[in-house]
């Protein structure tokens, strides 16, 4: 998601920021596209992160490096557009699926869930998330996601306290970091299904204090 435009409920509301369309790409293009990202996840299961080079990907792509720079300018790049691909089916629960991850339940409820399934989801691709976290200066606050996730967050905040919800939301975002789960998880040695309903309950105490 590139550019953001916001919206309203009937009830005046504030809903999640929109993605603005993109131009639809010609066939041979999405064709070429789609063998790159797949022979990029096929290449990242075999060899890491460390093996994923633009060579060996235009190689294993069959396409030319042309094409590939012209579809990827760099490994970062690629590493969004996996992560895209692979965050659709949480971005529809969130949006339209059963409470509590989707609409219905109360604000602290949907929060907590939607701290498990980001866990989840960051903690499955966290060297791709990584990659994407630091090729850029600011880090996570230039992920072309963040603003997405940001602003759900303190929707929901919005629910439980109505105050500083920004902020409080920045704070959640921070918890849950690549950096800060690559810390838990990698570093420290925390056991996932350990960690999940600890740094919920952090959450929640960030939403709620």
């Amino acid at each position: 998601m590139s550019e953001h435009t916001g919206t309203q409920s009937a009830f005046g509301r504030a809903l999640l920021p929109i993605a603005a369309p993109e131009q639809p790409l010609r066939a041979d293009a999405q064709r070429n596209r789609r063998r790159i990202l797949d022979s990029a996840a096929q290449l990242l299961a075999d060899e890491g992160v460390a093996g994923l080079t633009m060579d060996e990907l235009a190689r294993r792509a069959q396409v030319g490096k042309g094409t590939l720079y012209r579809n990827f300018t760099d490994k970062a790049g690629i590493a969004s557009a996996l992560l895209d691909d692979r965050v659709r089916d949480m971005h529809a629960r969130m949006l339209q699926g059963p409470p509590p991850l989707g609409p219905g339940a109360p604000g602290s409820e949907r929060l907590a869930a939607f701290a498990e399934a980001y866990i989840r989801h960051v903690s499955s691709n966290l060297d791709l998330v990584l990659l994407t976290e630091d090729s850029s200066p600011r880090g996570r606050f230039d992920r072309v996601g963040y603003p997405f996730w940001r602003r759900h967050v303190e929707i929901l905040i919005k629910e439980v306290r109505a105050d500083d919800a920004q902020l409080r939301a920045e704070a959640v975002m921070s918890v849950l970091s690549a950096a800060q789960l690559e810390q838990w998880l990698r570093i420290e040695g925390h056991d996932l299904e350990d960690l999940i309903p600890r740094v919920q309950g952090i959450v929640i105490s960030i939403a709620d204090s």
